[in-house]
């Protein structure tokens, strides 16, 4: 019985499930069979032959990495980028023929979505770690946008939340796009020319909106016009909105914006639905946190306000009382001398006037939600008031408009922000005056304290942020640190930015905070609900595909 022949390379090539391939001793492909073509996106092999390849020859060169779900380490890895098409992920293995080393046989697969799935468990997985950090809410949400962008390729990914009540949402993490204080501004100036806002309709529906090549249509929508450049920056296409849900409601929304060319699949849509979870779970932790930490506050500012009243405020008093009891003796022309007992009475009562303004400051300094009940103008009032009682230093205060509309929690922040900037000229800048400035513009809440002191550099306890330098600059070091990063983590909480600027003349202290866009009500309609208040949001029936994005 006779032997069969073997079977040649074409055969093998043919029908094999993975790309082969040979290649010169440059690296060009010599031969490569169908599926290996297909995978480099040619019909043919003879495209590709005589052309570079993406593989190392030599070894070492571009070393597999092991992936969460990967075993075989041995692997390598290359990028391909075909002439049409996104760009692949190749393992291989390469040998060179032991009877003619000019050319080396590559087997070669296609990793590329396997290895996107491991990088989105792996920034599943990161996120996750994020959360359980330190970090302010702002920079934990920047965090998830970031790994989304450097995940998925994005073009950008704003997070956007909402407050207590419900009805108002702040830009609290972003990658891929500018920061711009005024973004918020222009975007309720888009709404009020006609343009539908679809993040709000994710909100009420509760379920993530895609709009493909949404850039195109807000390009031509001139509702758009005031966010024409800002967006224009981006290199973008399509859009998508996806809810923060937590406990059942929605805490906010994540809007991503996607690179011309991206496809918006069933996966892409689980990713992001679990950062957007991920987010939720942050906003959510940080919302009870704020909690807890505002009740301790608040019971140990009323403990501390109580018993100081209760004791020493009582106490110094009574030794201006005494004091001028001693006066009124003196003055009868006892048998003590009446000049003494006058001027102890002098030296006592001034003594008790000035440690009674000073713990009546203190006081006020430990309750100042009580002042910020007000309005915020008159909290910095009566803490620039007392100041100056008690320093000497002259301070400038000029209010804008709309101040009283803070809200109450903005406003103590604010309040808190000023006072620590206050407190540390008094402290370290031996300035003469200072010029405070508050207003609201351009739906911006800005806040500004400049003095005419030595500047931090030369200042004992300061340092200076970099010049130029400012928003979330970490490192600068202000009364040993603590008292810019609280500074910081305040206007960080309500998204905003803060900004020092530091020379011989002075120092300037710079904060702003974006004041949050207005939603509707977000409960599901019920006519027969009495709280139900989206029957009064005018909304068409059809939403218009070309006013229905970002």
């Amino acid at each position: 019985m006779s032997a069969s022949p073997l079977v040649g390379w074409d055969d093998v090539a043919a029908v094999a499930p993975e790309g082969l391939a040979v290649l010169d001793r440059v690296g060009r492909f010599v031969r490569l069979n169908p599926a290996g073509a297909a995978m480099c996106g040619a019909r043919e092999e003879s495209d590709l032959l005589g052309t570079p390849s993406p593989f190392a020859l030599a070894e070492g060169d571009g070393t597999c990495r092991t992936g969460l779900l990967e075993e075989r380490s041995d692997e390598r890895v290359a990028h391909w980028v075909p002439a049409s098409g996104a760009r692949r992920e190749f393992a291989y293995r390469a040998r060179g023929l032991p009877d003619d080393p000019k050319f080396t046989v590559v087997s070669f697969r296609d990793v590329t979505a396997a290895w996107h799935r491991q990088r989105r468990i792996a920034a599943i997985a990161q996120t996750s770690i994020a959360l359980a950090s330190e970090g302010s809410l702002g920079s934990t949400l920047d965090a998830v946008a970031r790994q989304i962008v450097q995940t998925d390729g994005l073009a950008g990914v704003q997070i956007l939340i909402l407050d207590g009540t419900g009805r108002e949402l702040r830009l609290m993490g972003s990658a891929g796009l500018r920061h711009w204080d005024a973004f918020l501004d222009r975007l309720l100036e888009c709404r009020d020319r006609g343009a539908r806002l679809c993040m709000v309709d994710t909100l009420r529906e509760r379920k993530p909106i895609v709009v493909p090549h949404r850039w195109a249509q807000i390009r031509a929508d001139p509702a758009w016009e005031p966010l024409h450049a800002y967006l224009g920056e981006l290199n973008w296409d399509s859009f998508v909105s996806v809810p923060l849900m937590a406990r059942g409601r929605p805490e906010g929304v994540l809007n991503a914006y996607f690179a011309p060319g991206q496809e918006i699949g069933g996966r892409t849509l689980e990713f992001l639905a679990a950062m957007a979870e991920q987010a939720a779970l942050a906003v959510d932790y940080a919302t009870l946190l704020q909690r807890e930490r505002e009740g301790a506050r608040r019971n140990e500012r009323q403990r501390l306000a109580r018993d100081l009243h209760d004791s020493i405020v009582q106490q110094v008093f009574s030794i201006g009382m005494q004091a001028n009891a001693a006066g009124v003796l003196g003055a009868r022309g006892g048998p003590l001398p009446a000049e003494a007992v006058r001027r102890f009475a002098d030296e006592v009562g001034a003594l008790s006037q000035t440690v009674l303004a000073d713990l009546r400051a203190m006081v006020h300094e430990l309750r100042p939600s009580s002042s910020t009940r007000l309005g915020l103008e008159d909290a910095v009032t009566a803490l620039v008031k007392s100041t100056e009682n008690r320093t000497g230093l002259g301070i400038r205060l000029l209010c804008g408009v709309d101040l009283d509309a803070v809200e109450p929690d903005l406003a103590e922040d604010m309040y808190r922000i000023v006072a620590e900037a206050i407190h540390n000229v008094v402290k370290h800048a031996e300035a003469t005056t200072v010029t405070i400035r508050l207003g609201v513009r351009d739906h911006t809440l800005t806040a500004s304290v400049r003095d005419d002191g030595r500047g931090l550099a030369e200042s004992g306890g300061r340092s200076a942020a970099p010049e130029g330098e400012g928003d979330r600059t970490p490192g600068t070091v202000w009364d040993h640190g603590y008292g810019l990063t609280t500074m910081r983590e305040r206007a960080e909480r309500w998204g905003g930015t803060m900004r020092i600027r530091s020379g011989k003349s002075g120092t300037a202290v710079r904060v702003v905070i974006p004041l949050p866009v207005r939603v509707p009500e977000l409960r599901p309609t019920d006519p027969e609900d009495p709280r139900s208040t989206l029957a009064a949001v005018p909304l068409p029936e059809t939403p218009d595909p070309a006013r229905s994005g970002s």
